[in-house]
């Protein structure tokens, strides 16, 4: 936590010096300082933000900049001490909170960094009042936050505890469910279908007590009338349009589960894609392992306490999941993706991932990163919303050729997180660095050079280093040419320019007759593989045709083709002054001109 802190910490005040404004780069564990006036008043603030931080995932106080600013003139620097600085942050907090404080200069200023760590406990200020970060905000917390806070700190376990409810009370459906389910299975969990008494069964999942009465996690999965409604579901044509099918589902999750993945199946959109082996890989308005992660992360990691269902709002163009219940202390949006398993109820869990209902603790949300870009789609967006979280998968029309793309990769990449979020990446943006990487990755940026080197260099090598950057220790990586071919316009930048590259080639053929791979290199700094490709796309398109004897080879030359638009005409030399009196067209040149090879010109601008 400590490296992604401080490359987190590099990174911004780069960009600050380079004009950002500090704010902007604020976040769940990054906050800016200015040195207030009243020295008790501002320990306060920086005791109360500490607070703030330790009560979330632990951040990074800057003192010294001024987050209203941008470039030089954001660096204030500070005077104070940093012992003082860790001393009171100390007094002021309840149970006292020890800080890292550490001086770094910057663009010519002395700042001062607070490291805060994630609190074992809850902290408060000197009157009790505890607050936490959210976002870039820091905000009050209620009893009930604290309370769960708390208990998520202690490693209570809410599904766990007793329900008051008999074994006899499950559902005999949901019983043959749960049975049907498991004898599925590949594993040793298959045995479990074969036990004969639903007791048997239950103590098997970890759902009954030592007296033999049903957990909380055992009502949920099993019983009907449980506590709490578990899912409602729409359907609307458009996202903001009125709903035109509502389910609400009542039933035990086991049965839930299979009723409301049926209802989303009816409504998913199929467009069939073909692979170069001759396979068929269908490609759905959205894939169904992430649709069906999102709904078990609602179902199996919300807050039962809180009242309400999980709601799913499910259009061809967005599927939204909203579960009460913030992200367990600790975990973020920023870094779900690495932060270690800590699930809110961790005994029903357990028992989902026995039933193969959930993946393995801290995959369920690697698995919807990846079916999202496997898919041709945005990543997932996960967000907080008070007492809510919110999954987002944005679906449409899907970008086959990446989906073509990824379905040929080795399976090692193409079930590589890292792997898919840098295509991801590289599909929006030209190059990437490992500075840019990491908080995409949610790695430090040493882990990200060293993925972004393997994608360099191991077999498919689907990276390469900028020229300008390749013998720096942090280069700029870029999609190779051959890569570039294979997602044509999937590539937003690609996609963008390519009228604007046959512009460019067809003035240079006008101007000079004919274009070469070097002319190419020279005009858009592209290397020859690519040069090639964009030469090959313009003769597949009939806009050029090769000229010169040779056939093979970067020196081959092209000139206008078929479709080329207007006629390719010699560069135009200023016309002699005609002589006073006399008409043009009667004019005699000294030196009449000559048919012979040396009155041709070299086309110039190749080689």
């Amino acid at each position: 936590m400590m490296r992604y802190l401080r490359d987190q910490l590099r990174s911004a005040l780069e960009q600050v010096q380079a004009g950002r404004p500090a704010q902007q780069l604020e976040s769940v564990t990054l906050d800016f300082k200015r040195e207030g006036r009243s020295l008790d008043d501002f320990m306060r603030e920086l005791a109360g933000d500490a607070i703030c931080f330790t009560n979330a995932s632990g951040g990074v106080l800057v003192i010294g900049v001024d987050d209203k600013q941008g470039g030089p003139a954001a660096f204030l620097g500070t005077t104070l001490d940093a012992e003082q600085v860790r001393r009171r942050i100390y007094e002021l907090t309840r149970p006292s909170l020890l800080v890292e404080v550490e001086e770094q200069y910057f663009s010519g200023v002395r700042l001062l960094i607070a490291f805060v760590p994630q609190g074992i406990e809850v902290h408060s200020d000197p009157q009790g009042r505890s607050r936490r970060r959210l976002g870039s905000d820091c905000l009050p917390m209620s009893p009930e936050d604290i309370a769960r806070l708390r208990d998520e700190r202690r490693s209570f376990d809410w599904s766990a505890q007793p329900s008051g409810r008999a074994v006899q009370e499950a559902s005999p459906l949901a019983i043959q469910a749960a049975k049907e389910s498991l004898a599925k299975l590949t594993d040793e969990r298959r045995n479990y279908a074969r036990l004969h008494s639903p007791q048997d069964l239950l103590r098997a999942l970890g759902l009954v007590t030592h007296e033999g009465e049903l957990l909380k996690a055992g009502e949920l999965l099993f019983c009907d009338a449980s506590p709490s409604p578990a899912v409602q579901y729409q359907y609307r044509q458009t996202p903001g349009g009125e709903p035109r099918a509502i389910h609400r589902v009542d039933a035990p999750l086991v049965l839930a589960f299979d009723k409301i993945l049926g209802l989303i199946e009816a409504r998913l959109n199929q467009v069939p894609v073909s692979l170069p082996n001759g396979q068929l890989l269908d490609v759905a308005d959205f894939p169904a392992l992430a649709i069906r992660e999102a709904i078990i992360n609602a179902l199996v990691h919300r807050d039962y306490r809180l009242h309400g269902a999980v709601l799913i709002e499910h259009s061809p163009q967005v599927f939204i999941v909203t579960s009460p219940g913030p992200l367990v202390a600790g975990v973020t949006p920023q870094n779900i993706l690495t932060h270690p398993p800590k699930p809110r109820n961790a005994a029903l869990a357990k028992a989902s991932r026995t039933l193969g209902f959930a993946e393995e603790a801290g995959r369920g949300v690697d698995r919807m990163y990846r079916e999202m870009i496997r898919s041709g789609r945005d990543i997932p967006h996960i967000e907080t919303l008070g007492d809510l979280v919110q999954i987002k998968l944005i679906g449409g029309a899907s970008r086959t050729q990446i989906a073509r793309f990824i379905a040929q990769l080795p399976e090692h990449e193409r079930d590589d997180t890292d792997t898919l979020l840098i295509l991801f990446w590289l599909r929006r943006r030209r190059t990437v660095t490992a500075l840019e990487a990491a908080p995409l990755l949610q790695k430090s940026a040493l882990e990200a050079e060293t993925i972004l080197r393997r994608l360099a260099s191991n077999d498919p090598s689907i990276l390469e280093a900028t020229r300008q950057t390749a013998r720096s220790a942090h280069p700029a990586y870029r999609l190779r040419g051959e890569v570039l071919r294979e997602l044509g316009s999937a590539v937003d930048y690609q996609r963008r320019t390519v009228d604007e590259m046959d512009r460019k080639v067809m003035a240079h053929v006008r101007e000079y007759g004919r274009v070469n791979n070097r002319t190419l290199q020279n005009l858009f700094d592209i290397d020859i593989p690519r040069a090639r490709d964009v030469l090959a796309d313009m003769v597949e398109r009939q806009l050029l045709i090769k000229v010169s004897s040779q056939q093979r080879g970067p020196a081959v030359e092209y000139g206008p083709g078929a479709k080329f638009p207007g006629k390719a005409r010699a560069r135009k030399t200023a016309p002699a002054s005609p002589t006073k009196g006399k008409r043009p067209e009667t004019q005699r040149s000294l030196f009449p001109p000559s048919s012979g090879p040396a009155s041709q010109k070299k086309p110039r601008g190749h080689h």
